[in-house]
């Protein structure tokens, strides 16, 4: 898939006939970045949940949370995989907040998120971001981009941002092998952020109703035991695998949403 952004610009590979899952979860987020089919595929969400776009807002904010956490722990490298359209508080200007010197790759294949990559290579002058036109499911070709090697120290702590996408990869793709390279690639002290939508918590006739608008197979959502068995091999960092709503959120806007309303697992894990 990263090879179609050497043959066609950003503009002629969006397909604004066919939803996104960047661009319906900026439209959830009440972004403007979006079109009709994504407005009507996360319209068709909201029917079956009511609550989804809830869902979308704490996960952006466990996301953020996240990032504070560990840039307060000393780390200073940040590789965000499935980084969606740009809003407000993206991962380097949460963690060039903390440390101006932060250093951030970006990996995405929307041509949306593309054309917005100039928003993403913003920077602190201390700091530095890059942009990877690239894959999930071709973690070699992200750990051999040249401007991952000129941004990020991979014999220094990394942390691996995987936060709304492992969901988009079904199992027939090899999920745990594709995490499993990307942190064979990782020192020791690095850490994983993650975040996995469940359906554990639903009733049978919403979870019928969501896997009815999931037609083309892309989307698997998975229970908390099969999130974790993803993160096997890491050392879970306190609470472990929690809803995205209750991930170190004593500063987050009270009360926090049931685990019910918000369906997101979440967790940050160390790399032993």
């Amino acid at each position: 898939m990263t090879s179609r952004g050497a043959d066609l610009s950003a503009t002629d590979r969006i397909d604004t006939s066919v939803a996104h899952p960047a661009r319906r979860y900026n439209y959830l987020l009440g972004g403007k970045d979006n079109f009709a089919a994504d407005r009507e595929s996360g319209d068709a969400l909201a029917a079956a949940m009511p609550t989804i776009r809830l869902s979308a807002v704490e996960n952006r904010m466990f996301l953020q949370r996240a990032v504070r956490f560990l840039a307060r722990h000393g780390v200073r490298q940040f590789l965000d995989i499935g980084t969606g359209i740009p809003t407000a508080d993206n991962t380097h200007e949460v963690a060039q907040g903390i440390d101006p010197s932060a250093r951030v790759v970006y990996v995405d294949n929307d041509p949306i998120v593309l054309a917005h990559a100039r928003a993403l290579l913003s920077s602190t002058p201390e700091g530095r971001t890059a942009y990877l036109d690239a894959d999930l499911r071709e973690p070699d070709t992200i750990l051999a981009h040249p401007d991952l090697r000129t941004t990020l120290d991979l014999t220094r702590p990394v942390a691996l941002m995987l936060v709304a996408i492992l969901h988009f990869i079904r199992d027939d793709e090899d999920p745990k092998g594709i995490l499993d390279r990307l942190i064979a690639a990782l020192p020791s002290g690095s850490y994983v952020v993650a975040s996995h939508v469940t359906w554990e918590y639903l009733p049978p006739a919403v979870t019928a109703q969501l896997e009815a608008n999931n037609r083309d197979g892309r989307f698997q959502a998975r229970s908390t035991e099969q999130f974790a068995a993803l993160l096997d091999g890491l050392e879970l960092v306190e609470p472990g695998i929690v809803s995205v709503a209750r991930w170190h959120a004593d500063d987050a806007p009270q009360p926090r949403p049931s685990v019910e309303d918000v369906s997101f697992n979440a967790a940050v894990a160390r790399v032993r």
